[in-house]
């Protein structure tokens, strides 16, 4: 199944001739494919933003504290299910899930994390589908890059320097400094719902005083160290989806 929810392209275009399905749901074909779609039904094709993933995890292998040898299968659905591999329970295990599963090579394993390619990302969902731990979700981009709280990690500050170099310990200071992020589950999220692309300047303070760094833009990239949003539309708190190690696992004995 694709982000568009249907099982293969059949279904989909049976659910467009049958049901009314909108035109504009598949990502792999993009503009293209939904206007091309509307001309043949004699509909409009409604606006709707580019679905990209987000990496809610920054830590590469020398950031990760409390690593132990693994020597079982090299996925991340068998590692997650092993106790003690890393310190960090809710962050990225590396080992490529998402990367083979990716038609279009858009996001590898670089030093340990699944690192993004937003040139070739379609926004198909493959690779959050796949991740055991939730670290990647799907969000609506306004625009080439938004900005994200890269970290997945919703444990007590102390109990967070433990386990990992990078991860948020909830200072609260983005709080101080924007009203846009707020704590929950002990982790600094970013509230969509009143994200205004064109008055981002205390979202930036907040990113600069950061101290640990975990906000950043993510998306495409022009170069230069900050491409802010362009105007559009979003209604959604980006929020990892933990999962623990032992949801969606089917026990036996």
């Amino acid at each position: 199944m694709r982000w568009c929810g249907y099982i293969g392209c059949n279904e989909y275009a049976q659910a467009i001739a049958g049901s009314g399905a909108r035109v504009d749901l598949c990502t792999v074909g993009g503009d293209n494919c939904a206007e091309a779609l509307a001309s043949i039904m004699d509909v409009e094709v409604e606006t709707s933003l580019p679905l990209r993933p987000v990496v809610h995890c920054m830590a590469i292998y020398e950031d990760r504290l409390g690593r132990s040898e693994y020597v079982g299968e090299q996925s991340c659905a068998a590692a997650n299910l092993v106790a003690d591999v890393q310190g960090c329970i809710y962050g990225c295990l590396g080992f490529g899930d998402c990367s083979r599963v990716c038609d279009y090579d858009a996001i590898n394993i670089v030093d340990g994390l699944a690192t993004v390619d937003y040139e070739k990302c379609v926004g198909c969902g493959a690779c959050s589908r796949v991740c055991p731990r939730n670290v990647i979700t799907i969000r609506p981009f306004k625009s080439d890059q938004i900005f994200a709280v890269v970290c997945s990690n919703k444990d007590m500050g102390k109990n967070v320097t433990k386990v990992c170099k990078r991860g948020c310990v909830t200072c609260k200071t983005c709080t101080r400094h924007s009203s846009l992020f707020t704590i929950f589950d002990n982790l600094s999220t970013i509230n969509y719902d009143v994200y205004d692309p064109e008055n981002l300047g205390n979202v930036i303070k907040a990113t600069d005083k950061c101290p640990r760094n975990v906000i950043r833009l993510v998306g495409k990239t022009d170069g230069k160290e900050r491409n802010l949003p362009k105007d559009g539309d979003d209604s959604e708190l980006a929020v990892p989806d933990f999962k623990t190690t032992v949801d969606d696992t089917e026990w036996r004995g």
